[in-house]
Parts: C-alpha cells; structure tokens; sequence
C-alpha cells in the first residue's frame, strides 16, 4: 500500500506573512503566495492527478492516492478549501487546537465550513510542541486526547486523523496517537510507503516551500522518482542532524532563522 502526500501550511498575499498561521521567519519558509498555489493546483491536474478522496480511500491494489494536506490551522484554510472545491478536490486540513478563535488561525466558525464542504479536519496537537518526539507519554497523551476531543466537539463527529507537529516523530508518538483513537497519522518524512503501529497508519509527506518550483510538486504528484529521492536525501541530513544536535540544533535554527527576518 502506497501514498503520496504533499505537505502544504498557508497561502497568503505578497507581503502579508503573518496574516496566517504561525509568525516568524521559520514559518514563512512554508507560506506560499496564492498566485504560486493556484499554479501548482493547476500543475497536478495537468500531471493527470487529483486529491478526491479521505484516508479512507487507501487500498493496496490502487495506484497511490494523492493527499494534499495544510498544517497549523491558519486563518488562510478557508480559501485554501474553496480553491481546491473547485476542483472538486478534498483537503486534509490539521488544526493547532489552542489557537482555534485566535488571530491568524481558523475559527469555529471556518472549521464548520471546510466540514461543510467535505474536507478532512484533524489534529495537529493541541500546543504545536516544538519538538513532540521530547515530550513524555503523558504529555503526548494530552496532546492527542485534548486536541481531537476539541475537534470532535466543533465537528459533531469523531476525529480520527492527525499530523505532527514539525517533523519530530517517534514511535511513541505514534503509539500515544493511536491510545488517542487516531487512525490515520501523516508524519513529514518524505515517503510513499504506508506503515501501521497499533492499528494506526502512518503516511509520509512530501513538504513544499514557497521556494519549490511547480514543476517539481507536479512531478513530486505524479510519483516521479528524482524529486522524490532528493527530498529523501535531505532528510535524512536533517534527521541526522537533530538526533545528533538535539537541543544545540533547535538553537542553532533559530539563530540562523533569526539573521534571515
């Protein structure tokens, strides 16, 4: 069974960064302009693909089914629903429940909408941990259990599909999802294999930043091998990297991050 994800945050308008989402230098590395998402939506359906269908929707003798999925919940996820409606395209949108009804970030009101038109609402963890593969078990635990029940609460209807927060995954992360009732968990490594720990499926991710060229996402789409095994190989020097640099890495970011604002 196989899957490709593509790993979206906000779109905004030339200049208006913060205006959704999460604030900073490191964020706006994800927040594509609307003209330049607009361009990739059209891309993949040139590349003949198309994001029609939930987790749901996985089988193992399909060819790989194409999920487009938005993370932090910022306040740009209700356009960002309408131009994939469009479409006739389904999003998986994961929602930061601590910033629901918060400036930049979606409203109850949004979340009912993107429902309402069919999209896929999940967890993104209820405080965006920034590095949720520290946190205990308890705490992984609160995060889960909190952050779909909140949903749940707004939706009317169970939550069972999350993400996590920043590329920081480890198993237990996974295993405290699934004790959460999450069945479906899209990680950001960059893979099309689907794996399962404890009845939770694990999807990857392929991420795009406002710097990707179109062309590269389309093909990314479409299962094409090298801008795959390109995001493949910086990945694992960025896994590396945190696992070595722990703490040292998260500073060393920040600072880096920090000169470029």
């Amino acid at each position: 069974m196989k899957a490709i994800g593509l790993l979206y945050h906000d779109i905004v308008v030339p200049g208006e960064d913060e205006a959704s989402g999460f604030p900073g230098a490191g964020p706006a590395r994800y927040k594509l302009e609307v003209d330049r998402f607009a361009l990739q939506l059209e891309a993949i359906a040139a590349a003949g693909c198309s994001a029609t269908t939930g987790p749901e929707g996985l089988a193992a003798s399909a060819p790989p089914q194409l999920f487009l999925t938005f993370d932090d919940g910022g306040r740009s996820a209700p356009a960002i629903g309408d131009l994939l409606a469009d479409r006739g395209w389904k999003g998986h949108f994961f929602i930061t429940t601590d910033r629901i009804d918060t400036p930049a970030f979606v409203s109850t009101r949004d979340l009912l909408g993107l429902r309402d038109a069919g999209h896929v609402i999940g967890s993104h963890s209820c405080s965006h941990p920034e590095r949720m593969s520290r946190c205990s078990w308890e705490e992984l635990v609160r995060e889960w259990t909190q952050s779909v029940a909140r949903l749940a609460e707004i939706l009317g209807h169970p939550v069972t599909c999350a993400s996590i927060p920043g590329g920081y995954y480890a198993s237990t992360v996974a295993k405290a999802a699934a004790f959460a009732g999450i069945t479906t968990l899209f990680t950001s490594e960059p893979t099309t294999r689907v794996r399962t720990i404890d009845g939770c499926r694990l999807l990857g991710r392929y991420a795009v930043l406002r710097g990707t060229p179109t062309a590269t996402v389309a093909a990314i789409a479409a299962g094409r091998f090298p801008p795959r095994a390109r995001q493949v190989a910086w990945w694992n020097t960025k896994k590396v990297a945190k696992a070595v640099g722990g703490n040292s890495y998260v500073r060393f970011r920040r600072a880096v991050l920090a000169r470029l604002s």
